[in-house]
């Protein structure tokens, strides 16, 4: 029995909403945040007025992004309850399994949780409360990911700096070191290029929950989960698996990946699901892992990778995607592997708190159908015994 219905499998090609905030053109590779076009706003805007286009559809002007600046760092502060938490966390627990739990503890100790998604408030206040919090959030869990990562190394807790922007505020507290001009902008540009990315598994769980009217941590909480799919985040931690491997084994890249397809191993970090051209985040990222790695004198993991991505794209006609230089440049600005997709939450909690802000401004409950498949109808009990 079926129904007038037909689900592609994984809803591919399926729209599900309307959005404002990010358009995709997967045939000529374009990617916007507002109508302006990514090439743009990683060559010329920040993180910080990415944050404020994602949550406003608009550019700030000069005075708005000073106080987007002020209240950013006026939020970088944890309860000391989130700090117990993570010095608690057991010593086998993954940054994306602290992060995650981490961030579900936060709305015990905002004040403002309970307006964020209350069906009978007023909009306007729930609006501004939804803003406040992603603020929050975009804040703490940049907050939360180098906290854990100095902890679980048995590290003090940098304190942050108010001077610092996003990025280079998170790196000194990651490393305890304060960034060169080029690790800075290369982070940053990196956190413009993962802030949203349309309705991708993780943002579609986001507003999935917020459409129940449940509070904005839920929602990022079961943003996190989705992301903590090998198949949504992670695929940038596979290829620098296979960067290690090769760098440890002393192999030629080239041959190394053709032993790989020989054993119809899948080489991560190319193709895509929405593009049939090259990732538009892939090009900045490219030039960013091979600047990074002249500036820091470790050219090989750009060296490596590049070789790597001619001989895909020659042989298998797959273009680079996000992922695959993603892991050469975080690895060159000094993060550890298993960060790899903590990081990448850093930077889509602004994308994932501005689909749910939007979502609950003009809610509707979220209640797709599935196309049944099973035994036609009618079917009978049968006694036990009889079965």
């Amino acid at each position: 029995m079926s129904t007038t219905m037909h689900a592609p499998r994984g809803l591919e090609g399926v729209v599900a909403t309307n959005s404002s905030i990010c358009y995709i053109d997967g045939e000529r590779g374009i990617l916007a945040y507002g109508g302006i076009d990514i090439h743009e706003l990683a060559e010329n805007s920040t993180f910080e007025e990415t944050c404020f286009l994602l949550w406003n559809g608009r550019l700030p002007s000069r005075s708005e992004l000073e106080q987007l600046g002020k209240r950013l760092s006026a939020e970088r502060k944890l309860n000391s309850a989130i700090i117990d938490l993570l010095h608690n966390a057991p010593d086998n627990a993954l940054p994306m399994h602290v992060l995650r739990t981490a961030v579900s503890a936060l709305s015990f100790y905002d004040p403002r949780e309970t307006e964020t998604s209350n069906e009978n408030g007023n909009k306007g206040s729930q609006h501004e409360a939804n803003q406040e919090t992603a603020i929050r959030l975009t804040s703490q869990i940049a907050m939360i990911v180098a906290a854990y990562d100095r902890i679980r190394k048995g590290r003090h807790v940098i304190e942050p700096d108010p001077s610092l922007s996003h990025a280079a505020n998170f790196l000194w507290m990651l490393t305890g070191t304060r960034p060169s001009a080029t690790a800075e902008r290369a982070l940053d540009i990196a956190l413009i290029l993962h802030a949203d990315h349309e309705l991708n598994a993780s943002t579609f769980a986001a507003r999935v929950t917020a459409a129940t009217l449940s509070d904005m941590y839920s929602a990022i909480t079961s943003a996190i989960g989705a992301l903590k799919g090998p198949l949504h985040g992670g695929a940038n931690e596979a290829v620098f698996h296979i960067l290690e491997e090769i760098d440890r084994v002393g192999a030629d890249p080239v041959e190394h990946v053709k032993a790989m397809l020989a054993q119809k191993k899948k080489v991560p970090g190319f193709g895509h699901r929405v593009y049939h051209t090259e990732d538009p985040r892939a090009t900045h990222l490219r030039q960013m892992s091979r600047d990074l790695g002249k500036s820091s004198g470790q050219t090989k993991w750009f060296d490596m990778s590049h070789r790597i991505e001619e001989f895909v794209k020659a042989d298998k006609k797959l273009n680079a995607n996000v992922d695959f230089y993603s892991a050469s440049t975080y690895h060159t600005l000094g993060i550890d592997v298993d960060l790899f997709t903590p990081v990448f939450a850093v930077s889509r909690v602004s994308g994932w708190t501005a689909h749910v802000i939007e979502q609950l401004d003009d809610n509707r409950l979220i209640r797709p159908r599935a196309e049944y498949i099973g035994p036609a109808y009618p079917q009978h009990w049968i006694p036990i015994e009889s079965r």
